[in-house]
């Protein structure tokens, strides 16, 4: 039973390459580069949570099929992406573009870390006029019954 068991191990570590899920290699090195740097900046609209480098979905190969053909003929980056942003839409980048239409992603933070200071000043405030209003600010009332 242990033999079996070790030799299943060692099929499927043996396996692993052959698990790979993009063995796209493009003729020049530099273009290579590219090709891994886009990939991993698209997300699979299919996963949502994977780069279409890392997604083993029918589409995401289609997506990478599609990067590399653009690249062979010679698009630059910001031409593959506008591509994919304009068939896909923007979520198909991991890095969004700012725009009016999604300004309040990039507001939302700022706009949260305000308001929760002025709440804090607020309380803060409240609570020196409360002392400031205690006749006996040295006694301490419990309000548990007997």
């Amino acid at each position: 039973m242990r033999r079996t068991a070790w030799a299943l191990l060692a099929g499927m570590l043996l396996g692993l390459p052959g698990w790979a899920l993009d063995t796209t290699v493009l003729p020049d090195p530099a273009l290579q580069a590219r090709y891994v740097g886009l990939t991993h900046e698209l997300r699979c609209m299919q996963c949502q949570n994977e780069s279409i480098a890392d997604s083993p979905v029918d589409l995401a190969a289609d997506l990478r099929n599609q990067v590399r053909d653009q690249l062979l003929q010679g698009k630059s980056d910001q031409e593959i992406r506008d591509w994919m942003a304009a068939r896909y839409g923007d979520f198909i980048l991991f890095r969004p573009r700012y725009s009016w239409g999604n300004a309040w992603l990039w507001g939302a933070p700022v706009a949260l870390l305000l308001l929760g200071a002025w709440v804090a000043v607020r309380v803060v405030r409240q609570r020196e006029h409360l002392l400031a209003a205690d006749p006996n600010p040295d006694v301490v009332e419990e309000d548990t019954p007997r």
